[in-house]
């Protein structure tokens, strides 16, 4: 769960930033940016995240901090597309030319009038991907390039429970295998009742 957490945390920080700067500056930033992202979601997500945390290590970083910067590199994509089209719709807003006309910075403009405006968003965003960055997370531990003893993970118990399997002790990945998907599936669920929460539109579809 830190793992996952702190991973979302930074992956969104990422995510948000270039959204806004493609978003809100245009012209070669937005084009750079795009180019970048595009060139991302191409990258198959589980051999990016195991070439970096060999690199990293190999680098001499430990520890926890490996598996966070990976995934933190690996989901930050989807923030920074939904960001952008945010972005791009708020700055046509009048609230934004009149912060404009009074000579606010663009830097002040994005992070204190576009970036409340798409907080609730980003939210449920973070939510959702909660899940995704726990199954990035027990599939390297499982792997073996991971969380590493004496630190535990689900995925490193059921990778090393799979020799008892045979003897019997069938529980230990058995039940790891189940929190993985109860913390998954709540952490979507959650995800789908903030957005119901939060977006207005669909509180008037509900209605």
């Amino acid at each position: 769960m830190i793992v996952a957490l702190f991973g979302v945390l930074f992956s969104g920080l990422i995510g948000i930033i270039l959204g806004m700067i493609a978003g809100y500056v245009g012209g070669w930033a937005d084009s750079v940016i795009m180019r970048i992202v595009d060139t991302w979601m191409a990258i198959p997500g589980i051999f990016f995240m195991l070439l970096l945390v060999a690199v990293l290590r190999r680098a001499g970083i430990t520890g926890l901090a490996p598996i966070i910067i990976s995934i933190a590199f690996n989901m930050w994509v989807p923030y920074a597309r939904m960001v952008r089209g945010e972005t791009l719709s708020l700055k046509q807003r009048d609230f934004i030319s009149l912060a404009k006309v009074t000579g606010d910075s663009s830097s002040r403009i994005m992070f204190k009038h576009i970036f409340p405006n798409v907080l609730n968003t980003i939210v449920v965003m973070a939510t959702t991907q909660l899940g995704g960055a726990i199954m990035a997370e027990a599939g390297m531990s499982f792997l073996g390039v991971g969380v590493q003893p004496p630190n535990t993970a689900w995925g490193l118990m059921i990778a090393e429970s799979n020799k008892y399997i045979t003897a019997g002790v069938w529980w230990i990945p058995t039940f790891a295998g189940v929190l993985i998907t109860i913390t998954i599936l709540g952490s979507n669920l959650f995800g789908d009742w903030l957005r119901d929460t939060l977006d207005p539109r669909t509180r008037q579809s509900m209605k």
